[in-house]
């Protein structure tokens, strides 16, 4: 709010105002305002009228005990729409629970191995009374520093397998990842890739194991070549899109591990001139608006983000409250989300290869 001038007048008037009113100090004066007994009874008299007869406003004084619990979020980025869906969720449990929240974007690295001092140094200066980290990779020392320094903290989604003990909270990856496929071999593909993460990111690695599982239970052969990399963006997963279509035998569907990534597959199609479904059938994973704008709009797996961070919120209230979590690890279902993106094979012909 935009304070004006006849706000401040209204306000009433200051302590130094009222000090010189009854001819006294401006310390002798806020002792009477606050109740101490140190002050004469012919002083305490005089700066008592004062106060009553310029209209001073005597402010509540601050009680720490009754003052909101504090907590971190520190996110990956707050230009998404998958970080807007976790801020949501915190935002609304932390509400319920009477807490306040102060969101950082991304973890500032650490140097030399060595915990970043004024990232850390803030959480304990504000009394941050725990954390929630989102797709954050922390190292070993900041783990330690945490630890030393008895602030509780709750994984959103790692990025990788966080030290035993560390409480987190994400998604049924396997799961959804083996429901993409199995959505895809139910419509007859055969031929289906899948256009995964990082090797490295937890979610990445069990969404493509989900993958292979489905096509095991149903018999169909895995191929090597039809497993891609990328990382999380449009740009990489278009380039991977690419190889696969300039395959001998090219797929003719594809499980595309996010669903910005499967915006990338998009354009990748549309410069070959192919459509979607009718010469690919395309399977995301999030459900981020996005894949209700796309067009088609996209079938994906949806996982619960928003669900994920009040939950995680949830438990590190009651880590901050001294009771531990009885399992360290929480995983919310997941389920698919059937669009337009999807359909039967038209054929089992082979896509021409690009030129």
């Amino acid at each position: 709010m935009v304070r004006t001038a006849s706000a401040s007048v209204a306000a009433g008037p200051t302590l130094a105002v009222v000090a010189r009113e009854a001819g006294v100090s401006v310390p002798t004066a806020s002792k009477v305002v606050n109740g101490r007994e140190d002050v004469a009874p012919e002083t305490r008299r005089r700066v008592t009228e004062a106060l009553d007869r310029l209209g001073y406003v005597r402010r509540p004084r601050f009680d720490a005990a009754k003052a909101p619990r504090l907590v971190d979020l520190v996110v990956h980025s707050l230009e998404s729409s998958w970080s807007g869906a976790v801020l949501h969720g915190v935002e609304d449990a932390a509400h319920d629970a009477g807490l306040e929240v102060v969101v950082s974007a991304a973890l500032i690295r650490s140097r030399v191995g060595r915990p970043e001092r004024g990232w850390l140094d803030k959480l304990v200066a504000r009394g941050s009374s725990g954390v929630l980290f989102n797709l954050a990779e922390l190292s070993d020392s900041q783990y330690a520093w945490l630890e030393q320094h008895r602030i509780p903290f709750v994984m959103i989604d790692p990025v990788q397998e966080p030290p035993e003990g560390v409480v987190s909270v994400g998604a049924a990856n396997w799961q959804g990842g083996l429901t993409a496929t199995e959505h895809l071999l139910s419509l007859g593909h055969e031929r289906i890739a899948v256009i995964a993460g990082p090797r490295r990111t937890m979610c990445s690695s069990a969404r493509v194991a989900g993958y292979r599982s489905a096509l095991a239970s149903a018999g169909v052969r895995h191929r090597a070549e039809y497993v891609r990399h990328a990382g999380f963006d449009e740009s990489v997963a278009h380039r991977r899109m690419l190889e696969l279509l300039d395959l001998p035998e090219p797929p003719t569907a594809v499980f595309v591990c996010s669903d910005r990534m499967a915006l990338g597959v998009y354009e990748a199609l549309s410069e070959r001139g192919l459509g979607v479904p009718d010469d690919m059938s395309v399977v995301g994973f999030d459900d981020l608006p996005e894949a209700r704008w796309a067009s088609p709009a996209l079938t994906t797996v949806r996982q619960p983000l928003s669900e994920m961070a009040a939950t995680a919120l949830r438990s590190l209230l009651r880590m901050m409250d001294g009771h531990r979590p009885e399992s360290t690890r929480t995983e919310l279902s997941t389920r698919l989300v059937e669009r337009a993106s999807t359909a039967g094979p038209r054929a089992q012909e082979v896509l021409p290869a690009a030129p």
